[in-house]
């Protein structure tokens, strides 16, 4: 193929494309424009889709008003720690799933897809209540880090499971057998040939957690108190929540430094980690 023909199909790609693209970044650009806006632009009718002067000095005001670089590091520490607990359980029983013969396996695919259906606001009160009565730290549960993490895994570990079952079952048993052959045992089998060949999946699954965690928005709110915990989502409502008048810009400012580097990391690290999953054990 010639490289005018390659450059052609290349351009016919990015314009049938094009639409979706400004789907996807319309609402960065109306966050980032309201974000550099003075409010009084902000409130000007009519709407000005660029702001007239740019107030950078959004962004310092909502770092203070929201307590914008506690509520990152609670959101940061409670996501790791979520994705690392649902990842240390659900390798394993996923493996399970996918390598031993067991009663009632394909019955217990079919009810981790049937989890999926139940969303946490329906739950919220049960998880409050067993929150609540479990003893920690000479308490509860209740306004603490570790509870939050819980409930997170918890939730993310049905779908963990389910996702890297059935990439596991993709990769050859003949790997493994191979290694066995050498005198590797199954864990270490496991560790050295079985993990590695695993890791797209793992790391697909793991950033998927991640982003969910980091959204969460429910389970949150039922639980914590102390302003010093609260996430980022907390935080960004808090800037509207019981506001007789609301700042937009700084509200904006907020929101698209939340969202924006989940997004760069998950757009950078989508292409190379779905690769990774459609190109399979055996070359």
């Amino acid at each position: 193929m010639t490289v005018r023909r390659l450059i052609g199909r290349s351009l016919l790609s990015w314009a049938a494309l094009s639409p979706l693209l400004l789907l996807v970044l319309f609402p960065f650009a109306v966050m980032l424009s309201t974000a550099l806006k003075p409010i009084d632009e902000v409130l000007a009718w009519p709407p000005r889709w660029l702001p007239q002067r740019l107030a950078w000095r959004n962004f310092a005001d909502m770092w203070t008003a929201a307590d914008f670089g506690t509520a990152a590091l609670n959101s940061l520490g409670i996501s790791i720690a979520a994705t690392l607990l649902a990842l240390a359980v659900a390798v394993p029983a996923a493996y399970a799933v996918a390598r031993l013969d067991l009663p009632g396996r394909d019955l217990y695919r079919q009810f981790l897809l049937v989890t999926q259906m139940l969303s946490p606001v329906l739950l919220v009160l049960g998880l409050f209540r067993m929150a609540a009565s479990v003893p920690f730290g000479g308490g509860t549960l209740v306004d603490t880090r570790t509870g939050v993490v819980l409930i997170y895994a918890a939730f993310n570990i049905a779908f963990a499971v389910w996702m890297l079952a059935s990439y596991f079952a993709t990769i050859p048993r003949d790997l493994e057998e191979a290694a066995w052959i050498d005198g590797c045992t199954r864990a270490g089998a496991v560790l050295r040939i079985f993990l590695p060949l695993a890791a797209p999946a793992i790391a697909v699954t793991a950033i998927v957690t991640f982003v969910a965690a980091w959204n969460e928005f429910t389970v949150a709110l039922t639980l914590l108190r102390d302003p010093a915990k609260l996430t980022l989502t907390l935080r960004v409502v808090n800037l509207v929540a019981g506001r007789y008048s609301v700042q937009w810009n700084q509200v904006m400012a907020a929101t698209l430094l939340a969202t924006l580097p989940v997004a760069v990391i998950f757009t950078l690290l989508q292409r190379y980690l779905v690769q990774g999953l459609t190109l399979g054990a055996v070359k």
